[in-house]
């Protein structure tokens, strides 16, 4: 439901009529090299639309588990009946990926129609592709009439588009080193980026197991209601089950989440949290909360595709990440040889990244990607040989370079053997390609 008092609407020249051409527009305005972090100007914006959502708000930010979190209050959310709105980003495939009501992806229509919204009421007010978009898709979910909203926050959080909400529940997960160029160099830098997200007396969750001192003493000088793990909730559990514990509350017997990786009980701990501090609103059954943990489905986030070879895809860009997504191949199991299909941005901390796989890695397969931000597939590969440089049987690996993710995919298929692995993992657009050509296989 959205209240409105009266925008203010502005002359509009001849907008575009379907959503891939909203899409070419707004990034011909912004290219993605352009980030300016900021609320003044989505604030501006928002007042003219009157946009406010009248039912509870959950936002998540934190360097990785973000997704994963969303995804599984989501889905037990469902799974309770009530109507759910979702914002979470970025998207593999399609554009609509970011959206969901009730479950569903929402329509080009309705992301044309809440375009059509933003641009009505913008003015000379410019406004970049994510803070447009961040609008056009909040917009959206608040005329949807939910229940429920989630925000999943895209970069940082104080100065993230989303922020201009006022969230009901706030969640931090994990808090490490990214995006140092505008988060900061440090933990603590970064930890009072992602605390921006918190309000003043309303539940603000941390399910990072050592959070950073910055964000603890932010949270109490504006008076927010900290939840930390280890402090105010908790979890336990064996090979089979586990249990949540919060500050009144103990859910026992639960299954572990369908998304695979050894995180995933912290993101599941921080859910449960915030479903704790929110029972009055939106009350949740035993039953609701384990079938919603089971089906939980979340695409790119170490998901194992069916069939041999072993195909893992993980959008793991960071040290932090890479360092899980290590930790869960490990658990896999023994396979003779694993290929990596690996493209990332040139900012991240890519010695990082490929340090922590390093162990598992037997053939490196490197990939240019369609973005400007990205590093070059002979980066990479220089990177590569520099580590096969200090292995002592580094003669038994390779490296190789292709022009995009599809190629480097079916390169490594074509060499892999039905009992080995392969694993792509960087860049969103690294998974993406592969899975945008596995799509084109299936047709």
């Amino acid at each position: 439901m959205l209240r409105r008092a009266a925008p203010t609407h502005f002359p509009m020249p001849n907008l575009p009529l379907t959503l891939s051409d909203w899409l070419v527009l707004l990034e011909a305005r912004h290219s993605e090299t352009q980030i300016d972090l900021g609320l003044e100007r989505v604030r501006v914006v928002k007042e003219r639309m009157a946009l406010q959502f009248v039912c509870p708000v959950i936002m998540v930010a934190g360097t990785n588990g973000k997704g994963s979190t969303c995804a599984m209050l989501e889905s037990i959310l469902l799974r309770a009946g009530y109507k759910v709105g979702l914002y979470s980003k970025p998207h593999f495939l399609d554009f609509n990926e970011r959206a969901r009501v009730a479950g569903e992806q929402v329509a080009d229509a309705a992301l044309v129609a809440s375009f059509k919204a933003v641009e009505a009421v913008r003015g000379d007010t410019p406004l970049t592709y994510f803070e447009f978009t961040t609008l056009a898709i909040m917009h959206l979910l608040a005329a949807a009439g939910p229940d429920v909203v989630i925000l999943e926050v895209g970069l940082g959080g104080r100065l993230d588009a989303v922020n201009v909400i006022d969230a009901d529940v706030a969640i931090v997960t994990s808090i490490d080193i990214d995006h140092t160029a505008y988060l900061g160099s440090s933990r603590e830098q970064i930890g009072f980026e992602k605390a921006g997200i918190f309000r003043s007396g309303k539940p603000a969750i941390c399910s990072d197991p050592v959070p950073p001192r910055s964000l603890v003493a932010h949270a109490e000088a504006i008076g927010a209601d900290l939840w930390l793990l280890g402090r105010d909730f908790n979890y336990s559990g064996d090979k089979q089950q586990w249990n949540y514990g919060g500050r009144g509350q103990r859910r026992n017997a639960l299954a572990y989440p369908s998304l695979r990786g050894a995180n995933q009980i912290l993101n599941a701990a921080a859910a449960l949290a915030a479903l704790e501090a929110l029972k009055l609103a939106l009350p949740v059954g035993a039953q609701e909360v384990r079938f919603g943990l089971v089906m939980v489905d979340l695409p790119g986030r170490f998901q194992v595709l069916p069939g041999r070879p072993s195909v893992v895809l993980d959008v793991a860009h960071n040290p932090h990440a890479a360092c899980a997504l290590s930790q869960n191949l490990g658990n896999m199991g023994f396979h003779p040889y694993t290929y990596a299909v690996f493209g990332c941005m040139q900012d991240k901390d890519i010695d990082g990244v490929m340090a922590a796989m390093s162990e598992h890695v037997d053939h490196w397969c490197m990939t240019n990607l369609a973005s400007a931000r990205a590093a070059s597939g002979a980066v990479l590969a220089a990177k590569a040989q520099l580590i096969l440089a200090k292995m002592s049987d580094a003669a038994e690996h390779t490296v190789a370079i292709f022009a995009d993710p599809a190629q480097a995919f079916a390169n490594a298929m074509s060499r892999a053997g039905e009992n080995d692995r392969i694993v792509v993992f960087g860049s969103f657009l690294t998974v993406a390609g592969v899975m945008a050509a596995r799509k084109s296989s299936l047709h």
